[in-house]
């Protein structure tokens, strides 16, 4: 991965967060003190975007409790949209990419879904965790016999599996076979996400931030996931959920409560608009190899 040489910033122009397991419990509700957070920071003139492994209609649902008219990212950043759902830009998969992908999670067992174009294709209705997907983003799945007639418009290919040590030797082995034509990480520990190249928080956030024409070093982030540390790589402040893994935790230059107990709002509140930011701690981090 790319190093982006990064300084703590003490001016904070906008915000980019996570959606799941940050700005809603694990229940998937957005509590009201997570809504004031956000109309502060429209107050206050500071700019709010999201960035999820969710498909864009998976977040229609936010938009407007929200009040977010700034571009956004699906599908870890495989498509930027504007805040009326219209693409700005989007990576699709390689048709022989999705195929080898396939091929891979079903050797290790793993159910297989995919996001192409509108839809959420699935071979069965009663696999693990698509009715608590379904109820997540909004909308129900599409049942499919053959994924091989949608290879040519997959933004996302997720493996879900209740066997979290399963899923981990999975993504191992299809990092492997996919070296270099495909970005693959656990948006959660039961979901492995599998997208294009470029379709990561990373790039994404580097994207928002030139739509928005904030520099790097202006924007905050937060995030629980593994695939939210490519963000706190490109910003000016990184802060990791509570409930985030040991790995996000220390990737972050700050650590706010967890996403049942409104850390997301902790965090708007002490970390952002009161700017308490521990000097001490972020030098820590930042020697810590933040790159």
């Amino acid at each position: 991965m790319k190093a982006f040489p990064r300084i703590p910033s003490a001016k904070i122009s906008a915000l980019v967060s996570d959606v799941d397991g940050t700005l809603l419990t694990d229940d998937k509700i957005l509590t009201e003190r997570t809504r004031a957070a956000v109309a502060e920071l429209h107050s206050s003139g500071i700019l709010f975007s999201i960035i999820s492994s969710r498909p864009l209609r998976g977040l229609r649902m936010l938009l407007v409790p929200l009040g977010i008219t700034a571009p956004i990212g699906s599908f870890d950043g495989g498509v930027l949209a504007k805040s009326d759902l219209s693409t700005i830009t989007e990576h699709l998969l390689l048709p022989e990419v999705a195929q080898r992908a396939l091929e891979t999670l079903n050797a290790h067992g793993v159910e297989t879904w995919l996001f192409a174009g509108q839809d959420w294709l699935v071979h069965r209705s009663d696999g693990a965790y698509i009715g608590f997907e379904e109820r997540t983003i909004g909308f129900s799945p599409t049942i499919v016999d053959d994924f091989g007639p949608f290879l040519n418009i997959v933004a996302k290919i997720v493996g879900a599996s209740p066997d979290f040590e399963r899923l981990a030797a999975c993504e191992r082995d299809v990092r492997a076979v996919l070296a270099g034509e495909a970005t693959v990480a656990r948006s959660q520990t039961y979901y492995l996400d599998i997208t294009h190249p470029l379709a990561n928080k990373g790039t994404a956030f580097s994207g928002i931030a030139k739509l928005l024409a904030v520099p790097t070093t202006d924007i905050a982030v937060i995030g629980d996931g593994g695939n939210d540390i490519a963000m706190f790589e490109r910003c000016g402040l990184s802060i990791s959920m509570g409930n985030g893994s040991p790995e996000v935790r220390r990737a972050a230059d700050l650590v706010t409560g967890s996403n049942n107990d409104d850390g997301f709002a902790n965090a708007v509140e002490r970390f952002i608009l009161r700017g308490v930011r521990t000097n001490a701690h972020i030098a820590i981090a930042g020697a810590a190899g933040h790159s």
